[in-house]
Order: structure tokens, then C-alpha cells, then sequence
């Protein structure tokens, strides 16, 4: 009788163990920066609320710095649609390699601000870049953003596209990057964030381009540059999603528990991040760096001196999406 005791037990306590195991499920989510950052607290506030409304049964855990990829932000997507990364928290222009579509925000001086990009990223144009995530293994969930890319440099205030002519500028790996930058005359230098700062120490390199949030947090002042121009000359939207076989494998009550968690994620990400960008700009000019902002007749001739750039990469983008977020805008 005892030992039919101890076997039901033993058995009961498996099959609970089982239970839980089948239950309680980890989940890794890559993310370039850390939760010193917008972005990454974004990812951070994903996993709490998944963990918070799945009750603990879902874990997201959170691997900033690109550790996943070794630090190689670019490759992020090919990871996660392989299978090493079960979800992230990406940018376009990381991701843009894998998906050209995404080039689409990268584009130079597309958006004026803020109204623009939620008119492309809510409407038609946004569901049609979303699609093109979905067709190479990739779910997406939601967006947030690491917000518009400002000029900073160690040389001179920029103001005109002259002021760039010869001064060596950081920029991620994307060929889009480079013809930006070449076409306004600069020498654009393709290199990871980490390198990025001692190359800005040692003048390597003279300038880079990042949101204010970034510029602020990173303290990029620190390394040299005492210049910084706001000149909104493109925006960076993160997007929170799903490597595809782990979603099939999802049940739908999870899916709609992760992707509506994704979306209440993002919003309060996109209102943490613009609502404190005047606060971070006052702190960035306490600290003694010179900030110029254009007038309408400046920013005009920035458009005007990349208009070939939109003319080369629009057919590689696709002229239809180009389209659709070009009549967002407009209305």
C-alpha cells in the first residue's frame, strides 16, 4: 500500500513538473541598446507586460547590445528568420538588408516630423512594409521608434550642404547610407556603433548621425562633437516581432496576448521618447554643444541636394510603396 502510495505521488509530481514545463516558456528577444535607451526599453516593457498578463507562463528574455548577432546589428533579421533569435525589436535600417523595403524610411528627407511618420507607419504604406517582413519568415507585431536621425561633428556647424564637404560622417552598413552622404559631399565611413566612439575619440572619423536620444544617453559630446544640427533628415521606426515558425507554434491566445502587449509596448515607448526629446536637447546644449537648426530655405537645400538618391533607391524600395507613403503625407 505504501509503496502504491509513493508511486502515485511520484507520478502526480511528474506529471505536474510536466505540466509546467509545457506551461512556462522562455523566449529570447534581441535588441541593439540597452534600456539606458528608448529602444531598449522598449523591448523591456514588452517582455513585463507579457509576463505580467500570461500570468509568468511566458518569459521574454531580453539580450541587448546585439550580443545575439556578436554585436553585428545587420545581421539581427538573418538570425531571428534562422531561428538563433525567437523575437526582436528591430530597426528598419538594420533590417534593411534582408528586406529593401524597408530602405522606404531611410530615404533622405522624406518626413518632415513626427505627423509624417505615424501617416506612414498607420496607414497603407506601413501595412504594405509590414507584408514585406512577413514574406521572408518574419512576424511583425508593432511599431515603435528610436526616433528622427540628427548630424552631429567635431569641425564646424553644418548648415548647408558645403559645411559637410570632405568631413568624414559614421554611418551604418547600407548602401543607401553611403549615397546619401556622398551626394552631399561628405565621406561617409561604414562601421558598427561599438567602433563608432573610439573612432570619434581619435578623429578617425569627424562626425556621426543618430536620434537625440542616443546623442544624449551615449553622452556622444564627450567624444568631440561639439556640433550638432537638427536637421530630421530621416526617421528610424523600430519593429517589434516574431520569428515564424515560433508563432505557428503559438496558440492564438498567445499570439493575440503577445501582439497586443507588442502594440501597448510601442505606444508608450513613442511617447516616452518624443515627449522627452526637449528636455534632452537642453541638457545637450548645457553641456556646451553648439545646436543649429535650419530654416525652411536651409532644409530645402538638403532636399534638393539628395533628390538623386530618391531617384536611384526608389525602384529598389518598390514605386508603389514609395507612393503610398508619399501620399500619406500629403494627406
Amino acid at each position: 500500500m505504501k509503496l502504491t502510495r509513493c508511486l502515485t505521488a511520484l507520478a502526480a509530481a511528474a506529471a505536474l513538473s510536466a505540466a509546467f514545463t509545457v506551461s512556462a516558456r522562455e523566449y529570447s528577444v534581441s535588441t541593439v541598446l540597452s534600456d539606458a535607451f528608448p529602444w531598449g526599453q522598449a523591448a523591456q516593457k514588452w517582455a513585463d507586460l507579457v509576463n505580467e498578463r500570461s500570468k509568468g507562463e511566458i518569459t521574454l528574455r531580453v539580450y541587448p547590445n546585439a550580443q545575439l548577432v556578436a554585436g553585428d546589428q545587420t545581421k539581427e533579421f538573418s538570425a531571428m528568420r534562422s531561428g538563433l533569435i525567437d523575437m526582436a525589436v528591430g530597426s528598419t535600417i538594420n533590417w534593411s538588408p534582408q528586406v529593401p523595403e524597408l530602405n522606404l524610411f531611410s530615404l533622405p528627407f522624406l518626413m518632415n516630423d513626427s505627423r509624417d511618420l505615424d501617416a506612414i507607419t498607420q496607414g497603407d504604406a506601413g501595412q504594405m512594409a509590414f507584408a514585406a517582413i512577413e514574406k521572408r519568415g518574419i512576424v511583425p507585431l508593432a511599431w515603435a521608434e528610436n526616433g528622427f536621425r540628427e548630424i552631429s561633428n567635431s569641425a564646424r556647424p553644418v548648415a548647408t550642404p558645403a559645411d559637410l564637404s570632405g568631413l568624414k560622417i559614421r554611418v551604418v552598413g547600407s548602401p543607401l547610407f553611403q549615397d546619401t552622404f556622398s551626394a552631399l559631399g561628405a565621406n561617409p565611413t561604414q562601421m558598427s556603433w561599438a567602433d563608432a566612439k573610439p573612432a570619434l575619440t581619435t578623429g578617425a572619423v569627424d562626425g556621426q548621425e543618430n536620434p537625440i536620444s542616443v546623442f544624449d544617453v551615449a553622452r556622444v559630446d564627450q567624444v568631440g562633437q561639439k556640433y550638432l544640427t537638427l536637421w530630421h533628415y530621416m526617421a528610424d521606426p523600430l519593429i517589434f516581432a516574431v520569428n515564424q515558425r515560433v508563432w505557428k507554434q503559438l496558440p492564438e491566445a498567445d499570439r493575440e496576448l503577445l501582439r497586443q502587449a507588442a502594440i501597448d509596448a510601442g505606444k508608450w515607448e513613442i511617447e516616452l521618447s518624443r515627449s522627452g526629446e526637449a528636455q534632452r536637447l537642453a541638457d545637450i546644449r548645457a553641456r556646451g554643444v553648439e545646436v543649429v537648426e535650419l530654416t525652411a530655405e536651409q532644409h530645402q537645400a538638403f532636399v534638393e541636394a539628395t533628390r538623386s538618391v530618391h531617384e536611384k533607391w526608389t525602384p529598389k524600395i518598390g514605386t508603389e510603396l514609395v507612393d503610398a507613403a508619399r501620399a500619406a503625407i500629403a494627406e
